[in-house]
């Protein structure tokens, strides 16, 4: 069982190095064989929000939030090869 003075000192290193105003981040890793570039291509494309991101063999597929002229947001599936 952990003490709680590890799990303060775990919870304080998490937030003092979340991303914020002051102190930017990249929240992509980027590995090799990785499909962060397609999906920001498919953001940018598509003018939606990132939903999620999946590698499959040699394809990503990436989901993305697409918002309607005043209709409900559509879920758009998009198939990337790597």
């Amino acid at each position: 069982m952990a003490s709680p003075l590890s799990v303060a000192a775990l919870a304080f290193g998490l937030v003092a190095s979340s991303p914020s105003p002051d102190n930017p981040r990249n929240l992509i890793v980027r590995v090799a064989g990785d499909c962060s570039e397609a999906a920001q291509e498919v953001v940018e494309k598509t003018g939606g929000q990132l939903l999620s991101v999946q590698p499959i063999g040699d394809n990503c597929i990436i989901t993305v939030l697409v918002q309607g002229n005043g209709q409900r947001p559509r879920k758009l599936t998009v198939k990337v090869p790597m």
